[in-house]
């Protein structure tokens, strides 16, 4: 999923100009493809758009996708399915797994976190009356001390929450690098463009076009939708599930009007992150993590349950 500055990204690489040339060294390709051709002039006044979807990191992306499909051979909808799949198990399934782990560190933390906020409040308390503290000189002091103590258990045991964001950090940029990568390829100046163009299958031959049939853009939608499912939600999380579940339905118009290419590979990342959400709830996993916390001895049952709850009843 994107944060709302991905989403404004991509509206704006669906309005930009189909006029700029993607640029690239690649291995020959093809019968059928011409060759590949590289332009010197970026024009007077590029954009920011125009210098972010040729900026290094999607070119080296493209680069990725070219070498994936030129080496295996395989038809373009097949390595993109393949490329997604090696980046979102290599990359960010460990990122994951460590994610996970900071986070039950963090959780288990909170019984004590409690009981120290309770000790510091009397004494903090204590210390007013003996030296004439306004309460807004106690909040202060309380709230000043808690956040150092606090930080100290997180040092003690290397969970600071921001270590929780790496993925975020990693994934994102992946995301849309990869994602103008694909549009650069299934530009109309792309020197690829007609390999892409027949380089689908089924209701989808070719994807440098948007899918009519929304087949993709729905399968994208409820995909993201089971992805933000939770069994037992905190009232955070709730707020949390909400509003990415208007994220997920906003998607869906966005992957309409892309090509086919860029859908298809947001499908892909979305199920192979679904796989491994549901692979990351299986018990021996959390045995093999060693989280801290107890967890459900049976995550797919609960999660099932909280679907039928939600969807139908």
């Amino acid at each position: 999923m994107l944060s709302p500055g991905g989403l404004h990204l991509l509206r704006l690489s669906i309005r930009a100009s189909r006029g700029s040339a993607f640029l690239g060294k690649y291995p020959l390709p093809p019968a059928g493809c011409s060759a590949p051709r590289r332009l010197s002039s970026w024009g007077a006044d590029p954009g920011w758009y125009h210098q972010a979807a040729h900026s290094a990191p999607v070119h080296l992306a493209a680069d990725f996708l070219v070498q994936v499909q030129q080496t295996s051979g395989l038809p373009w909808w097949i390595a993109i399915a393949v490329s997604t799949l090696s980046v979102r198990t290599l990359v960010t399934l460990p990122l994951a797994a460590y994610q996970m782990r900071v986070l039950a560190k963090v959780e288990a933390l909170q019984t004590e976190i409690a009981a120290l906020a309770k000790r510091l409040r009397y004494e903090v308390s204590v210390r007013a009356e003996e030296r004439g503290w306004t309460d807004k000189q106690s909040r202060f002091q309380f709230q000043k001390n808690l956040r150092r103590l606090v930080s100290q258990l997180y040092v003690r045991d290397n969970c600071h929450p921001f270590k929780a964001s790496l993925l975020v950090w990693v994934q994102l940029p992946l995301w849309i690098s990869l994602s103008l990568a694909l549009r650069n390829l299934s530009n109309q100046d792309s020197s690829l463009q007609t390999c892409l163009s027949t380089g689908g299958a089924l209701w989808f031959p070719d994807l440098t076009s948007p899918d009519s049939t929304w087949l993709l853009p729905l399968a994208l939608g409820v995909t993201n939708l089971l992805i933000v499912e939770r069994s037992d939600p905190s009232p955070v999380q709730k707020l949390l599930t909400n509003a990415v579940r208007g994220l997920s339905l906003l998607m869906i118009p966005i992957a309409a009007s892309v090509p086919s290419s860029m859908a298809l590979y947001w499908l892909c990342s979305s199920l192979v992150g679904l796989g491994h959400n549901l692979l990351l709830r299986a018990p021996g996993l959390h045995k093999i993590l060693k989280l801290p916390t107890r967890r459900s001895e049976t995550p797919y049952k609960d999660l099932m349950d909280a679907i039928s709850r939600k969807y139908f009843r």
